[in-house]
């Protein structure tokens, strides 16, 4: 079976599904499994999350993973505030499927406010990061790190739903993280011999991003890659796990021995399978999430499984992390469908808003960690200190100042003479 490589606007897919039978929230049941060797792996599950307090209809679920390094510190501040400072992006009025537009970029804006609010405690430990947002059957995931998040439909396709952040893997990233001022390379020892995988210096950070990390550069950031997708009818099977988990076991493996299997039974095999090939080197930590419609009383058994490769090959494998778009158009319903995807580091291209998605946000509320801003103080996130008449410095959204500072470091820029001379809105 052979799918158009586009991706579907939400507003397609609702329009559509309005036209046909409404389907219920679909069933979600979940587990979860985990061995621990330094006590830096967390975890959260909200299942009965609403958009309106007392309103059913607007219940979504919410899973994450941090893999803490250097203390647990970070990832424990994620596990307590990451969530609050996503919803917080969102604004209150919207609708269901404004809702879910606008996520994506409340994602972004949520990982960086943690980050910054992280750093400002002074603390230098840090974390990986993998939220996924689940409403309906659209399935939002963001991720900064190498914990992942893998999806199984119902009919065996397999497909990754976040991005690896690992130096060793990411020439891209490599790139960027070079351009910005930070130095890739291996750890030499004596004689000059180089081992291990790439690193960053200073610091010796394996990840290109990650929340906290304070003691390493700016250049580390926290701005994740996002996925939306919308399963099928069918549902689906995710798994979210940290690197204990996949540095033993493929997608395949992780799949195939925990088929056929409840959530919670498939989270425990999920551990037991990777600490039988790997042993206990890291803290091993597994959340399993089954998405079934609501006349499906039990997790789907897929027949056997086909490579997503194959399907969307563009979206789920190899394809550019700095591509995004939307297009009206669509494939037939009873697939997985991309709805949004996105992997730049690049504020102003996450943050940036066109029509008609412009009107969700606030005119004078900093885009990244919501306070308000006095009209005439915010400071575009298209404005460049080190070129003041830059173009679209005139362009919202806006920043405030502290969080301006921030963007600039984080891409490798040293304001000169702060940002009184940069153009702001008025």
């Amino acid at each position: 079976m052979e799918i158009e490589k586009h991706r579907v606007s939400l507003g397609a897919l609702l329009k559509r599904e309005s036209q046909s039978e409404k389907l219920e929230k679909p069933g979600i049941l979940h587990g979860q499994a985990g061995q621990s060797k330094k006590g830096e792996d967390f975890t959260l599950v909200k299942t009965e999350c609403q958009r309106i307090p007392g309103d059913g209809s607007t219940t979504f679920s919410v899973f994450a993973l941090f893999d803490g390094h250097n203390g647990s510190a970070a990832a424990l501040y994620c596990k307590e505030n990451l969530l609050s400072n996503v919803l917080c992006g969102i604004p209150s009025d919207l609708g269901g499927d404004e809702w879910l537009t606008a996520l994506p970029r409340a994602m972004v804006a949520g990982f960086v406010k943690t980050d910054k609010d992280f750093q400002e405690k002074a603390k230098s430990s840090g974390t990986t990061a993998t939220l996924v947002i689940i409403d309906g059957m659209v399935v939002t995931v963001a991720s900064v790190g190498d914990s992942h998040c893998v999806l199984e439909s119902a009919d065996g396709t397999t497909y990754h739903l976040s991005a690896d952040h690992r130096l060793e893997f990411n020439d891209q990233e490599v790139e960027r993280v070079t351009i910005s001022g930070g130095e890739v390379g291996r750890l030499n020892i004596a004689g000059g011999t180089e081992i291990g995988p790439l690193r960053c210096w200073p610091g010796g950070l394996c990840l290109s991003r990650s929340i906290g990390d304070k003691d390493v550069g700016e250049f580390i950031v926290p701005v994740p890659y996002v996925k939306q997708v919308k399963l099928s009818t069918a549902g689906g099977r995710l798994i979210i796990s940290s690197d204990g988990v996949w540095d033993a076991l493929s997608l395949e493996m992780a799949f195939s021995c925990c088929r056929g299997t409840s959530a919670d039974a498939a989270a425990t095999q999920i551990v037991k399978e990777a600490l039988q090939l790997k042993g206990l080197r890291d803290d091993t930590t597994c959340i399993v999430v089954d998405v079934l419609p609501v006349e499906k009383p039990t997790p789907p058994v897929p027949i056997p499984k086909k490579h997503g490769k194959r399907l969307f090959k563009s979206m789920f494998h190899k394809g550019s992390p700095e591509s995004s778009s939307h297009s009206d158009k669509y494939s037939e319903p009873d697939v997985v469908e991309e709805i949004f995807e996105e992997g730049s580091a690049m504020l102003a291209k996450r943050l940036s808003v066109e029509n008609p998605l412009c009107h969700l946000f606030k005119l004078f509320t900093c885009a990244v960690c919501q306070v308000e801003i006095k009209s005439g103080k915010g400071v575009s996130v298209h404005a460049d200190s080190r070129n003041p008449g830059a173009l679209h410095t005139w362009r919202g959204p806006f920043l405030c100042t502290s969080c301006h500072r921030k963007k600039e470091l984080m891409e490798g820029k040293r304001p000169l003479g702060g940002t009184d001379n940069l153009m702001t809105h008025s």
